[in-house]
């Protein structure tokens, strides 16, 4: 038997209702675990900074021993009442870089507590094609690079996609972010297979990817240089000053120019 039109859009309305309905539920059922599962997957990517992590790795429990978390201002004063872990970076990332706040993520020495291992510092930036974020873990000096995590939203396979492998983020592994007195940060550079090894400040590119590579490079550079109040303090010795969390006005827009060049 025929239906008629009138029918069939009532049947595909009804249907769009419900399913649309039964998804909502379910999104908002599973709301706390996926809450839940994006802030583990934070605490692995800052652990992996410094240590090895594998299926046997307890990331609550090493996190919760070890890391030291707290938010401070572009000039490395403490925010008082702000959760490091309730830090937008993205949403920071579109404020004017004196209004941003700035989580640090701190690696205490276990037999002293007052002595950092390692500081865990997130990094936020633009690609060729969307935003990129990752995590750098700076040693107790301040100035080596322990270990970086990067991750992308949408670099080309296979090419600038290539910032959250393994080989691509050993690299960085041992370099220095300091020339003397000067913060340069680490530069990767155009083209791929130069040896940088005896260069502390220089890391090998990905092929076909300059963009992103230059995009990885000015990540690095602005972000590093928000938390250089913070770091000279900490080499110096003397604690960050506290201030109160003040509230923010609205979250200005990011213009980016588009690009008809490729990785």
């Amino acid at each position: 038997m025929r239906q008629s039109n009138l029918y069939i859009i009532l049947y595909a309305a009804a249907l769009t209702v419900v399913c649309g309905g039964l998804l909502a539920l379910a999104s908002e059922g599973l709301k706390e675990r996926q809450q839940a599962n994006i802030a583990l997957e934070q605490k692995k990517n800052i652990l992996g900074t410094v240590m090895p992590i594998d299926k046997n790795t307890d990331v609550e429990e090493e996190y919760s021993n070890k890391v030291k978390s707290f938010v401070i201002d572009s000039k490395g004063n403490v925010i008082e009442g702000v959760n490091a872990a309730d830090v937008v970076v993205l949403a920071e990332y579109k404020k004017p870089t004196d209004q941003r706040m700035l989580p640090v993520y701190e690696f205490r020495n276990e037999s002293n507590p007052d002595k950092i291992d390692f500081v865990v510092l997130p990094v936020f930036g633009f690609g060729l094609w969307d935003n990129i974020w990752g995590f750098v873990a700076l040693q107790e000096d301040m100035n080596t690079i322990q270990g970086v995590s990067f991750q992308h939203k949408g670099e080309t396979p296979g090419l600038g996609a290539r910032i959250d492998s393994k080989d691509i983020q050993d690299r960085y592994k041992g370099k220095s972010i300091y020339d003397g007195a000067t913060l340069v940060a680490v530069t990767m550079m155009k083209g791929e297979g130069v040896d940088y090894s005896s260069d502390t400040h220089k890391v090998d590119g990905m092929s076909g990817a300059t963009l992103t590579a230059k995009g990885v490079n000015s990540m690095l550079s602005g972000y590093l240089a928000l938390y250089e109040s913070y770091l000279k303090r900490v080499k110096s010795g003397s604690a960050a000053t506290k201030t109160e969390a003040v509230e923010e006005g609205p979250v200005a827009e990011v213009e980016t120019e588009s690009s008809d060049e490729t990785n």
